[in-house]
């Protein structure tokens, strides 16, 4: 009687049985192309997270493809002679430089929706009655940059004289103004507030914050020249006590105050490039950078920032003619004259250099909270690839 070849399952052979292969000193090793489960899962972790690519990665594909984008974009500009360097602080200057800035911008941003797979409004875009908080910034900003400047002539800081334009040419040179200016608020804000804040928030701790903050003031160290540096160290010392006390209690959200540390400093770092800016002046940009920071977090979008943005530059540069970040504007409404102290006037910064800018901001801070408070319609920021350790 034969025996019974078809075993049970619980009685196959075992799977460490020797195979014929293995009696063959001259038989090659039968090697599996997949990569152990334990290999593929670090490799996978190392690029990918709990919200897709992780937010390092994220951010160094934006940076250098924007760039790329940027650079090139504006060499066909200046082939074409849309663009003069020579031509100074003028309207059309400013208006082509930010559409190459944001046409650069909006590409970038598509591509990353591709790749992470959102939609271009998930970046602090998506909050409540965004053309209200629109208007309502630029109503703010214009009438915040009003604020200084009257506390700067009031002071004998700043000195009116007449008007510099007439009859067309001040509806003219509004409009262009306000075009450009339009486009600034949107590729600063879309760049700063938007996708790098939202994206940092989904991706930092305390520690990575303070990585890149020291990072950045470490450039600023061996690179920059003068004291303008120092309010971008002002910025991200005043940062780094609330961060980590945040971080030590674990707090909610504060993801996103870490992220609001590094996109300010960061912003004050991107306006140290400019020339005539002073200590205060970087620092001012830092600090306004923060403001609409707040921004976000109580009306739940960056509309606001993005609206108070135009208006502010619109009021400095075009209607009051004052330097905006060390920049002299050609084709201003009014013409003003700094007068006395660099401290208090701002010199050749203009009122963001001046150190009365911090009373404004203040205001402008007490304003939002007051005014729009943690509303229950404010866009909750996007929890962070981890915790803290």
């Amino acid at each position: 009687m034969e025996p019974d070849t078809n075993l049970p399952s619980d009685q196959d052979p075992p799977s460490h049985e020797i195979s014929p292969q293995a009696n063959d000193p001259f038989a090659r090793p039968i090697l599996s192309p997949v990569a152990p489960p334990e290999v593929e899962s670090g490799i996978r972790r190392f690029f990918i997270g709990p919200q897709g690519l992780r937010a390092g990665w994220s951010v160094l594909i934006f940076i250098v493809l924007f760039v790329a984008l940027f650079i090139a974009i504006g060499l066909v500009l200046r082939a074409i002679h849309a663009v003069e360097p020579t031509a100074g602080f003028t309207p059309r200057n400013v208006l082509f430089n930010e559409l190459d800035q944001l046409v650069a911008l909006l590409s970038t941003a598509w591509v990353m929706t591709l790749i992470e797979r959102r939609r271009l409004l998930d970046y602090n875009l998506t909050g409540p009655r965004p053309a209200r908080h629109f208007f309502s910034g630029l109503a703010v900003g214009f009438i915040a940059l009003s604020g200084l400047v009257a506390s700067l002539a009031a002071g004998g800081w700043l000195h009116f004289g007449g008007a510099a334009l007439s009859g067309a040419a001040i509806l003219q040179y509004g409009l262009f103004w306000g075009c450009a200016f339009l486009i600034v608020g949107c590729v600063e804000e879309g760049t700063f507030r938007c996708y790098l804040q939202y994206t940092f928030t989904r991706g930092l701790n305390f520690w990575w914050a303070l990585g890149i903050v020291a990072f950045l003031c470490a450039i600023l160290l061996f690179t920059h020249k003068g004291n303008g540096a120092w309010g971008d160290y002002a910025i991200a010392l005043l940062g780094l006590l609330p961060c980590y006390i945040l971080h030590q209690k674990g707090a909610a959200h504060s993801a996103f105050w870490q992220a609001a540390w590094v996109t300010s400093t960061l912003f004050g770092f991107a306006h140290t490039t400019n020339g005539g800016e002073n200590w205060v002046g970087i620092f001012s940009a830092a600090a306004i950078g923060f403001v609409f920071c707040v921004s976000i977090r109580v009306t739940g979008s960056a509309w606001w920032a993005i609206g108070a943005h135009a208006g502010w530059d619109w009021a400095e540069t075009y209607f009051y003619g004052t330097a905006d970040s060390g920049f002299v504007p050609k084709g201003h409404f009014l013409t003003t004259t700094p007068a006395g102290n660099a401290l208090w006037s701002g010199g050749s910064d203009g009122p963001e250099g001046s150190i009365l800018i911090l009373g404004i901001l203040l205001l402008m801070l007490v304003w939002l909270v007051v005014v729009y408070g943690r509303r229950h319609n404010a866009q909750p920021a996007p929890a962070a690839e981890f915790a803290p350790q």
